[in-house]
């Protein structure tokens, strides 16, 4: 049997259920993590759980307890459910009011989670995977991590109506991000990463190839660079925590690109998966 766990406790999957009148269901008012298990051990847990509190602050969200009782809580439920490898999803809305713009500071805020085997999308990592260009539509805080996620989901549709597994989003001609993944274009041997300011979300795994990259003195630049950067690019990639790192050999759509080369992609890859279980 899998449990979820709501109304801060364990609960049979089955059996769980949300309010109507939850702020999330009516306004996406509410934010998640999503966090990587290895051999049922949290990957990354401290950084994600910095991210989680900070996407609170901006959102003036209150924990509904300690920060440390949520961490022993979603311990509980990894442990019950026995997850080998997969992924922890985690999220908190603001909490149950009568449907209104203006929120009231006196709810409690909710907190769900589950879990999922689901096992690292190896295939996509051996054969690499292509992108479709599109204009990035989506408000001007990208840098918290908010369940309100329309336009994202409407770029992840376009790119799999054409062909693509991934968006590559760009406002004008500056690209941003992936609609749920963060975007690397090496070029010389440099690897450059949009900056992590209010376009974009600031990747866990993004961070952790970033200390890589310093560890083995490989160049890295948060620096924007455009469409028109990217004709001239050697490799492309993208990394998130369900993906960590794939490998782009086309993007279409605004921009036509082929990118045969992934020999400092397939470096970062080899060390990531030494690292993550080490």
């Amino acid at each position: 049997m899998q449990y979820v766990w709501i109304h801060d406790t364990l609960t049979p999957q089955e059996e769980a259920g949300v309010s109507f009148e939850d702020r999330g269901y009516y306004f996406g008012d509410g934010i998640y993590e999503v966090i990587r298990l290895y051999d049922g051990k949290p990957f990354l847990w401290e950084e994600h759980f910095e991210r989680f509190t900070r996407s609170a602050a901006e959102l003036d969200l209150p924990f509904p307890k300690p920060l440390e009782n949520i961490k022993e809580d979603m311990l509980h439920l990894i442990e019950t459910n026995k997850v080998h490898n997969g992924i922890i999803y985690m999220q908190m809305t603001r909490g149950v009011q009568e449907r209104n713009h203006l929120y009231s500071r006196e709810i409690t805020p909710v907190i769900t989670a589950f879990t999922k085997e689901e096992d690292v999308p190896s295939h996509l990592q051996e054969q690499g995977i292509s992108l479709r260009a599109v204009e990035d539509i989506r408000w001007l805080r990208c840098d918290i991590k908010t369940i309100n996620l329309l336009g994202n989901v409407m770029a992840k549709r376009s790119a799999e109506d054409n062909g693509c597994h991934e968006a590559l989003l760009h406002r004008g001609p500056t690209v941003t991000e992936g609609s749920s993944t963060n975007v690397f274009m090496v070029k010389n041997g440099v690897i450059y990463t949009h900056p992590a300011d209010n376009y974009i979300l600031k990747g866990i795994t993004r961070q952790f190839i970033q200390k890589l990259c310093i560890e083995k003195g490989i160049p890295f630049k948060e620096s924007a660079f455009t469409l028109e950067d990217l004709r001239g690019a050697d490799e492309l990639f993208i990394a998130s925590t369900s993906h960590e790192i794939v490998p782009v050999h086309r993007v279409s759509g605004t921009i036509e690109k082929t990118l045969p080369s992934r020999e400092l992609t397939d470096e970062l890859q080899k060390t990531f998966q030494e690292r993550k279980l080490s």
